[in-house]
């Protein structure tokens, strides 16, 4: 324990002592200065009952000034500033890193597993920020670079929710190509559901009519763009990307998917994709081809470092997830930090009781 300021108590308590010292000696000069006397006055101050009670008001006056003194002195305490110094060690910077998720309704499968999977990841976080963007037509900051873990785990339970709901959505209404053949007694439903899914859909789908949708390299670009400090060379960027490459563009993209990897390259940012499987990706409603797509993807993800995965029996999203989990941070030098933290507990607690004491007494005096 330490005093800021120490100087209140060195010039405070001398002050207190000489004030109640010069207080008494006021007290004990006071003398007779006319007026009636009392006669016979001995023998009323012989009386035990006199005694008795001259002795409370000697001990009450005795407490009340202690504990004016206490409280006087807490004060005092309190303006020093106690306080402890603590070492907080902001420890090595590690990872920063990006889930980057196309959230077009072909690879929802894909997603959910892959958010499921991250989140024990993000709980065993110790040092790295976590960010989440997503991306279709237009892409949503979802979730800025941080470190409160907390704040993203509850973000990636509402994104799975996302998921599940464009699962469910696909199930019950996705072989109707128009909104008249959906029957009467399921538009309730359907209504609901477009309210919810529409919440995440409007952000991503901004000009979808003129500029169609899952804009690949804009994604991956806009994501890469959203690390803070990109020029900061001392920090490990990652980028996890799930995506069936399947871009279905209406006009020209503002960034192809190779553009925007060799972006991320020359930025240091190391991209992992991970690609659906074949029956997924089949089952959706892309218009390319697999191995094409697959393959366009791969040589981007790879041309920045990075690595790519492809979905398969033998190669479960949480083993990809474990495999990205594994890959060296970049250290850099320790942060070491010393602050003061303010300790008025106590002194505050001496104080009131002290007050409580003092004005306690003061009340049965006058009583």
């Amino acid at each position: 324990m330490v005093l800021r300021y120490p100087l209140f108590l060195g010039i405070g308590i001398p002050v207190v002592a000489v004030a109640i010292g010069l207080l008494h000696f006021l007290k004990n000069k006071r003398a007779y200065k006319g007026g009636i006397k009392a006669a016979n006055t001995k023998i009323v101050k012989e009386l035990p009952e006199y005694k008795r009670i001259k002795l409370i008001r000697i001990i009450v006056t005795v407490l009340m000034e202690l504990s004016l003194g206490i409280s006087l002195i807490s004060s005092l305490y309190l303006m020093a500033r106690p306080s402890k110094i603590e070492t907080v060690n902001n420890g090595v910077k590690k990872r920063d890193i990006f889930l980057c998720m196309d959230v077009s309704y072909s690879i929802y499968e894909l997603n959910g597993s892959l958010v499921d999977n991250l989140e024990d990841v993000v709980k065993g976080l110790d040092g790295d920020r976590f960010g989440i963007s997503i991306f279709n037509t237009s892409t949503v900051l979802y979730v800025p670079m941080t470190d409160d873990y907390d704040f993203v785990i509850q973000k990636l339970e509402e994104i799975k929710e996302y998921f599940a709901l464009q699962k469910e959505y696909n199930e019950k209404f996705g072989d109707y190509e128009y909104m008249y053949e959906i029957p009467e007694d399921e538009l309730e439903d359907y209504y609901a559901m477009r309210d919810k899914l529409d919440y995440y859909d409007s952000g991503t789908l901004v000009n979808n009519m003129t500029k169609g949708s899952s804009l690949i390299g804009e994604g991956l670009a806009s994501c890469m763009y959203s690390f803070p400090h990109i020029d900061d060379a001392e920090r490990t960027r990652i980028i996890i990307m799930s995506t069936d490459n399947d871009q279905q563009e209406r006009s020209a993209p503002l960034v192809e998917l190779s553009e925007a990897a060799s972006i991320c390259s020359k930025n240091n940012v190391v991209v992992f994709g991970i690609f659906p499987n074949k029956e997924s990706f089949s089952s959706g409603q892309n218009i390319g081809d697999y191995d094409t797509e697959l393959n366009a993807f791969k040589t981007a993800v790879e041309g920045t470092g990075g690595k790519f995965y492809k979905e398969s029996e033998s190669l479960t999203v949480k083993d990809i997830v474990n495999d990205i989990q594994h890959e060296e941070a970049m250290e850099v030098d320790e942060i070491v930090v010393r602050k003061a933290m303010d300790q008025p507990k106590v002194p505050v607690i001496v104080l009131f009781i002290s007050l409580v004491i003092f004005f306690s007494l003061g009340v049965m005096l006058v009583i």
